[in-house]
């Protein structure tokens, strides 16, 4: 199980060098993604949202057709923590699953 333990500034930065489509704005990271049509993208948001379920960790997710808008932080924590960074890793794998 990951840590709700928030990360320190070089884990952080860290952890973002391993996940280039993420940036970081305060105590979030981001990331922006277009599927292929609309029903692509809500088939990558049912199963970004299995995987949060499954983590008890849930994104906040914006959808406008085909583009997709997510943001992860640890609210308990105050910012970010490992949660947050398997997560978007996660979130990836479910963009990449789509798209193949």
């Amino acid at each position: 199980m990951s840590s709700r333990a928030r990360l320190t500034e070089d884990e952080i930065a860290a952890a973002l060098s391993g996940l280039p489509q993420w940036s970081r704005t305060g105590d979030t990271i981001v990331r922006t993604a277009d599927a292929a049509d609309f029903p692509a993208a809500i088939r990558v948001v049912v199963a970004v949202a299995e995987t949060a379920e499954a983590m008890d960790h849930h994104p906040d997710i914006d959808i406008r057709w085909r583009t997709l808008h997510f943001a992860l932080s640890t609210h308990s924590a105050g910012g970010l923590t490992d949660l947050d960074f398997v997560l978007a890793a996660r979130i990836d794998e479910a963009l990449r699953a789509e798209s193949a």
